[in-house]
């Protein structure tokens, strides 16, 4: 059954049932995935999942069912379940539906066809075949390649019905190199399509980035000059975007009550969320409770300008709705979510950053985020490769060091910015972007 019908059972079952208050959420991913190992395919997949969920008011309360099938009997049971679920819920908060008649940012025409299995499977063998072309490369190589498409839609019963679709090809690789007994490893990905992705780019700078770290030593230990790559500032970022949530302090969960208008960060720093970010893999015009999204200055030039809102925090905070309402999918609760977080770009190259650092150490991958940095307090402590930096260079490389210190305190002692995003890559909603930056002073631990 098609969702347009499924959505006008789902009504006629609500009314019957004296719901006049409802929201129908819908997700669908067609997702296909090869992967290689060696010369060899070693998985395919080729699946479509996803399904509806209901949230309605009834006996004063919003309850909420979800189900995969889209059939008439599963459309008036998601009704009833969602209402049974409303008579359990003890919430008091109210909670809100998005109005019609808001505008929406038109997306600009795209090809979401996806390739077929075939093309996919020639271009990961084919990124093999790359791989293993470069200097110092041995077994133990990998590429993935996944091809997915999502459609969004939602309906209310204030009469808003919003959809969107998406599609977004991705290609990974995973080289091992050798120097004699030394072994060392490096990965890389970009989006596009078989037609577009330069396999041969790609793997040259996957399998370069792993021979750049063999013989690597251990840095001094000490409080230094630290350059984060884009990728180690990316990740640090996807790590406590979750401060950013309105949700989350209300909760007690980031340190940011009351800071809105504040100071936060250096004057250098400005964070964007952009939905419609040039290079975003998966543009929304509307968010998961169907309110309009636009780009917002999170942070602007240090100035913790606006957290980020659903309905539901912003009447609770007295704020207006940032568009931020997420679900990871159909089946989940709403959190709050970045789109494509951004740190904005400076004017100096990365190099120009390194001469400014002048001795220090270049950190271009980070380990144990989960268990290292605690998105609360914003403390880390996390297992680190790179290079020194030394006479304002790049030089040798080091790894199985440690870096710690404080996100709140590295957002306000950040001295430059380059000009080196790099672009967002996976396949989902949210994205985190970062050119390099220099931070004085974190504390490393190596020998």
């Amino acid at each position: 059954m098609e969702f347009e019908a499924f959505r006008q059972i789902v009504a006629e079952e609500a009314a019957a049932r004296g719901i006049d208050t409802y929201e129908l959420y819908y997700q669908r991913e067609d997702l296909t995935r090869v992967s290689a190992f060696g010369h060899e395919i070693t998985e395919f997949s080729d699946a479509s999942e996803g399904g509806v969920s209901l949230r309605c008011m009834a006996g004063g309360h919003m309850g909420c069912a979800s189900t995969e099938a889209l059939t008439e009997k599963s459309a008036r049971a998601l009704v009833r379940r969602a209402a049974e679920s409303a008579a359990v819920i003890e919430k008091d908060e109210p909670e809100f539906l998005a109005e019609s008649g808001q505008t929406y940012r038109a997306l600009p025409a795209r090809d979401l066809s996806l390739p077929e299995a075939g093309a996919l499977k020639k271009l990961v063998l084919a990124g093999q075949d790359a791989l293993y072309a470069e200097a110092g490369v041995v077994d133990g190589c990998g590429s993935d390649v996944y091809a997915l498409r999502e459609t969004i839609a939602l309906t209310n019963s204030q009469g808003l019905s919003v959809s969107c679709e998406n599609a977004v090809t991705a290609f990974m690789m995973m080289a091992v190199v050798a120097d004699g007994e030394e072994k060392s490893t490096s990965y890389d990905q970009c989006n596009g399509t078989p037609e577009t992705i330069d396999l041969a780019a790609l793997a040259a700078k996957t399998a370069g980035d792993a021979r750049a770290k063999l013989g690597a030593g251990t840095p001094p230990s000490g409080a230094m000059p630290v350059v984060f790559s884009p990728r180690a500032m990316a990740d640090l970022l996807g790590t406590y975007a979750g401060i950013f949530s309105a949700e989350n302090v209300r909760k007690g969960l980031s340190l940011l009550k009351d800071k809105e208008g504040s100071a936060i960060a250096s004057g250098i720093v400005t964070l964007v969320d952009d939905p419609f970010y040039a290079d975003c893999t998966m543009p929304m015009p509307f968010d998961a409770e169907g309110t309009p999204t636009f780009e917002k200055n999170v942070i602007e030039r240090g100035v913790l300008k606006t957290l980020l809102y659903d309905l539901s925090s912003a009447a609770a905070m007295g704020k207006t709705t940032t568009g931020n309402a997420a679900r990871r999918s159909y089946a989940d609760k709403i959190s709050v979510r970045p789109f494509t977080l951004r740190l904005q770009t400076g004017t100096d190259s990365e190099d120009a950053l390194l001469q400014k650092a002048g001795s220090g150490v270049y950190i271009d991958s980070l380990g144990g985020l989960h268990a290292g940095a605690n998105p609360i307090s914003g403390d880390f402590s996390l297992q680190s490769g790179g290079f020194l930096i030394e006479d304002g260079k790049k030089t040798a490389p080091v790894r199985s060091f440690t870096v710690a210190g404080n996100f709140f305190t590295l957002l306000q002692d950040i001295v430059a910015v380059a000009d080196n995003p790099r672009p967002p890559t996976g396949i989902g909603s949210t994205a985190f972007v970062s050119p390099s930056v220099l931070v004085k002073g974190l504390s490393v631990a190596g020998k």
